[in-house]
């Protein structure tokens, strides 16, 4: 009877051994954390963190992007993406210098920060702030004729946003020039000022604008006229040659005939000769020079004639008057 009762004894204390060994095997099979997370030994009291922050130009969280983390001997210390709100956060660091890389962005509008230092303190959680820039839009510009839409080269534009000019573009022997434009938002506004026009052709005064998103192609055209030309004055032929003298009245300089008492013309020959005979070497005088005494001896043969012309009438009367008185 006692013996029945060490066996059983003794069964009862190996069951129960059998059962409690599986309740403390269970423990090693929880899964670790991963090495983005938190280290899977238990961080020292020194050890501190860094909290990302990604955001844009604009000031939207950019959830997705991918951070690096490299220890000083180049070993990865951790990798992870932003969550919702943007937020990355890598625990139980050494202290020491770690470099941070972005790999992406997690959106197609924006590109990724270049690498920096981060530094990690006892104790202390490291926050940083990324900024992601939009992407640049690209711009094709063109010149073209106001009329027949030709492309034209040798227009040069500048281009810019509020008081600032970003490019300068000059379009070459196509008529058209590329290149890109730094945007701070989803939609940003510009203005294109021609600053010189193509050969023959007028500047294009006013200002345009434009908006341009990040990575998105823009066309921006600016058209000019053709400079004006005023066409030579055509000659129209008048009525009267002007190559002909006028025959209706003498000219200054031109010999006149006087009548003389005799009601013949007096020659030429009369007025030449009472002028001066020119000297040897000296050009021959123009009939000017004797205009003054041709209008004296006018004026005295005039006179004469008409005295002579009284003194005949008086004589006939007189004859008339004696053949009268001897009749009688």
């Amino acid at each position: 009877m006692h013996a029945r009762l060490v066996r059983s004894a003794a069964a009862v204390a190996v069951t129960a051994t059998l059962t409690w060994a599986p309740a403390a095997s269970a423990q090693p099979s929880e899964p670790t954390p991963s090495a983005s997370a938190a280290p899977a030994e238990t961080p020292a009291p020194d050890a501190g963190s860094v909290e990302i922050t990604a955001k844009d130009t604009a000031g939207d969280v950019l959830p997705g992007a991918t951070f690096l983390l490299l220890d000083s001997t180049g070993q990865e210390a951790g990798r992870g993406k932003t969550d919702a709100l943007g937020k990355l956060t890598f625990p139980g660091l050494e202290p020491g210098v770690y470099r941070l890389k972005e790999t992406a962005s997690g959106s197609p509008l924006h590109e990724v920060v270049a690498d920096q230092d981060v530094i990690v303190t006892p104790g202390a959680t490291t926050r940083l702030s990324i900024t992601d820039p939009f992407k640049a839009a690209k711009v094709l510009l063109q010149a073209k004729d106001d009329k027949s839409g030709k492309l034209l080269p040798g227009a040069t534009v500048n281009i810019g946003t509020g008081d600032s000019t970003l490019l300068t573009l000059t379009t070459g022997s196509k008529g058209t020039a590329s290149g890109e434009l730094p945007v701070s938002s989803r939609k940003t506004q510009f203005w294109v000022k021609e600053i010189k026009a193509p050969a023959g052709y007028d500047l294009y005064e006013p200002s345009k604008t434009f908006r341009a998103g990040p990575g998105v192609p823009v066309t921006v055209t600016v058209t000019n006229a053709q400079t004006a030309t005023t066409p030579p004055p055509t000659q129209k032929p008048t009525d009267r040659p002007s190559d002909k003298p006028s025959p209706s009245k003498p000219g200054k300089d031109e010999d006149v005939s006087v009548p003389s008492a005799s009601g013949t013309p007096t020659a030429d020959k009369t007025a030449s000769s009472t002028a001066a005979p020119a000297p040897a070497g000296s050009l021959a005088h123009t009939g000017a020079d004797a205009a003054p005494w041709l209008i004296g001896s006018a004026g005295v043969l005039i006179a004469a004639g008409g005295g002579a012309l009284i003194a005949a009438r008086r004589r006939r009367t007189d004859n008339s008057t004696d053949d009268g008185s001897s009749e009688s």
